[in-house]
């Protein structure tokens, strides 16, 4: 007995979504949710003990947020996971906004990407930089914030970073090599 693709399970359920199946939503759940939930996981694991987000939290949100897409023409599961990654960032970042409004301070923990840009991700305002830098990269050059968030926020392979955005697998690392670099300096500069 053959089973099916699993990433042709999911283009097929995020079309019938897409064509107002609300059947399929439950369905494609349990399909993503193990990815998902470790993808969050992996972004929560550096925050402070007792932080009010869970990783549960976080992909029932951006699963939400993305079910709920209707301008949204899928192309399947590495371009669903791609927009679920910026999900989830967003989330993060409205979320240390709320907490940076409500109480400032805690106890730092050392985030790295990829050992080239390194931020404290238990504080707020560190989250927040690092978002500010994102977008300010996106304003300069926004393939390489492209790459930066599907890698670093989507968890996706270089590969499935080309596939998604169309680029070659090369074109990919050489704009991953820029980005850390640059957001590096961007960083460094905000904490002196």
């Amino acid at each position: 007995m053959t089973h099916p693709d699993p990433a042709a399970k999911i283009t097929r359920l995020l079309g019938e979504i897409q064509a107002g199946g609300d059947r399929a939503a439950d369905e494609l759940l349990p399909l993503i949710y193990r990815e998902f939930r470790a993808l969050a996981a992996r972004y929560l694991r550096g925050e402070r003990k007792g932080h009010t987000l869970q990783p549960t939290a976080l992909v029932n949100e951006a699963y939400l947020r993305l079910v709920d897409q209707k301008r949204v023409v899928w192309k399947g599961r590495t371009h669903f996971f791609a927009v679920g990654a910026q999900a989830m960032r967003r989330i993060l970042v409205d979320h240390a906004r709320r907490r940076q409004r409500l109480k400032r301070g805690g106890q730092n923990t050392r985030i790295t990407l990829d050992n080239a840009v390194a931020f404290e991700a238990d504080r707020e305002e560190d989250i927040l930089a690092l978002n500010e830098a994102m977008e300010k990269l996106a304003a300069l050059d926004p393939r390489q914030a492209r790459v930066v968030e599907l890698r670093f926020f989507g968890g996706l392979t270089m590969d499935e970073v080309a596939s998604a955005l169309d680029i070659s697998k090369r074109t990919a690392e050489g704009d991953w090599t820029m980005a850390r670099a640059w957001l590096h300096r961007a960083l460094g500069d905000s904490n002196e």
